[in-house]
């Protein structure tokens, strides 16, 4: 089989005007970045349309070296509405430099199910991130201009500035620095650090303001520290929001592309699931449900990160409400979650296959609780045998789980028909009733172990000095009714990612707190989570190149 940047080099891919007629668009709305890509305004959205669209969030289990391929399983099923005569579009996050150059790869789909340009949307695509990178920075230079100023200096503490600097790469190196050396001209000298882009309180932010007033007045909340008489102090203390809504101003538009079938994808913003809210943006999402009769979405990561985070902060905030939840999983993920060794995951394991379940069941369990229906789509591999899709099969309907079979990667949106029907069907026949897992009211740990034990199935949570540090700075700020962002392993329901299947009896163990009053959400930090990930030992940028003529290798 071809890779994935040769099948998308090779697609028939249409004019980015093409794309926008067949949902209506006006040609002369766009904004053009070349011949395949576009903005679209603001004013596209239509509230009215988006209380009529049905929204479909695309989650899975917890996620295993195996893959369990969510984007490919969103785009072919976006793929696979259509042939079906479903209008529909994708409402997809932008991929972040550091995975595509790390380990994870990109973020644009795979095999015969991806969005296209394939290799500008993985590398920079319309500059959002750049943008955004630029906004943070901005507000760090100004933290530390107005800490060394003789004039307006608001008296900021520079052993207590939360605020660090990002950047769109995964380096380790820039985790803890010091800033301010090379005498007085230098500044003020203090330690800080680097957060990756898609971690940034901006990227946050921008994920959920519903318009430019909205975003200016989120940036004005942000935290940054303390000055020296104990007083918090925000962005807006500094007159800052004016100038970085500015280098967000193109930013905050939702770009337009395409599958390799020619429908359409509106994708925006990319905050990680495991450090941030891990969905796109709410603009994007409505726009395409002001465009299209179905919207299908993603989250990260696992339904206990993502789709929990999908729900409680970005619909509890934005008044949308998913009608169906499609949970991915794939036979070798569940077969590694039962027991099964990475290196025999190809090898048929029905028993391994049968304890692993319980991560799906568990999954399927915690969106019951917001009042959600689900189905299950698995994506299939060629090593898969009957016995095991058997077997599968019955512990399915032994647990009234509906699922489909679904091969968007080497069939495109052929192979998702059956997943396809699927979804139409229950849609048709909805019965969701969406309720957040939360009550902003409740207290902050009331709402941390409310997550705990009904998500993760925790006993306790635990807080460590630095933790409960932090809790007091939180409630001396008066935010307690602020939304909750946990960082998480993804790899375990714990926080521990050697603990696989459905953990139960464990301790939640929170590292430290982070406020993100901007972005309306508090960060507890758990087990060695970094805001900041490093790169393996062998990167899969060794792989890639460009050749004279311009033709990537190894991008994925």
């Amino acid at each position: 089989m071809l890779t994935d940047i040769e099948i998308a080099n090779s697609a028939n891919i249409k004019h980015i005007n093409q794309i926008a007629e067949i949902i209506g668009l006006n040609i002369d709305d766009l904004e053009h970045y070349g011949k395949y890509k576009a903005k679209l305004p603001l004013n596209i959205i239509n509230l009215d349309k988006v209380n009529n669209s049905n929204l479909v969030l695309v989650t899975a289990i917890s996620p295993t070296p195996a893959g369990e391929g969510k984007t490919t399983t969103t785009i072919g099923l976006l793929d696979g509405l259509n042939k079906i005569g479903v209008k529909s579009i994708a409402a997809l996050r932008e991929p972040s430099l550091g995975p595509v150059f790390g380990i994870k790869g990109g973020a644009a789909g795979g095999g015969y199910s991806q969005v296209i340009p394939m290799e500008d949307i993985n590398l920079h695509f319309t500059g959002d991130f750049s943008a955004i990178e630029k906004a943070n920075n901005l507000l760090a230079a100004m933290i530390d201009n107005n800490i060394q100023a003789k004039t307006g200096n608001l008296g900021i503490d520079p052993r207590q500035v939360v605020w660090k600097r990002v950047m769109d790469m995964n380096d380790r190196s820039l985790r803890q620095i010091i800033t301010g050396l090379g005498g007085t001209a230098g500044g003020v000298v203090r330690e800080s650090g680097f957060n990756i882009t898609a971690a940034s309180e901006i990227m946050a932010i921008l994920c959920l303001s519903e318009n430019f007033a909205d975003l200016k007045s989120r940036i004005a909340r942000i935290y940054i520290g303390n000055k020296y008489d104990g007083a918090p102090v925000y962005a807006g203390e500094l007159k800052a929001e004016g100038a970085m809504a500015l280098l967000l101003k193109d930013a905050i538009k939702p770009n337009l592309v395409q599958t390799l079938e020619n429908n359409p994808v509106i994708i925006h913003g990319g905050p990680f699931a495991n450090i941030a809210q891990g969905t796109n943006s709410v603009i994007a999402t409505k726009m395409a449900m002001s465009l299209a009769d179905v919207v299908v979405t993603e989250a990260g990561f696992g339904a206990d990160l993502g789709a929990e985070k999908f729900l409680d902060i970005k619909c509890a905030t934005s008044g949308l409400s998913p009608k169906l939840v499609v949970v991915v999983a794939t036979i070798r993920a569940l077969k590694y979650h039962g027991g099964q060794l990475l290196v025999n995951i190809k090898e048929e394991n029905t028993n391994a296959l049968t304890l692993g379940f319980a991560n799906i069941q568990r999954h399927i369990e915690n969106i019951r609780k917001f009042g959600l229906n689900s189905v299950v789509s698995i994506n299939r591999f060629e090593t898969d045998t009957d016995n095991e899709i058997n077997t599968l099969t019955e512990l399915f309907n032994q647990n009234n789980i509906k699922f489909a079979l679904s091969e968007g990667f080497t069939k495109g949106g052929d192979g998702c028909i059956d997943l396809a029907n699927l979804v139409s069907n229950e849609l048709k026949n909805n019965t969701s009733n969406f309720t957040p897992l939360y009550d902003n009211n409740m207290s902050i740990e009331e709402k941390i172990e409310k997550i705990a034990k009904e998500i993760y199935r925790a006993d306790r949570v635990e807080y460590s000095s630095k933790a409960k540090t932090d809790l007091k700075k939180i409630k001396s700020l008066n935010i307690e009714n602020l939304k909750i962002c946990i960082a998480k392993t993804q790899y375990s329901f714990s926080e521990n990612p050697e603990l696989l299947g459905a953990p139960t009896g464990h301790t939640l163990n929170i590292r430290e707190i982070e406020v993100s009053a901007g972005a309306g959400f508090i960060v507890p930090i758990t087990g060695t989570i970094m805001r900041m990930p490093g790169l393996p030992n062998t990167p899969a940028a060794v792989n890639m190149s460009i050749d004279d003529n311009g033709v990537i290798s190894g991008l994925s």
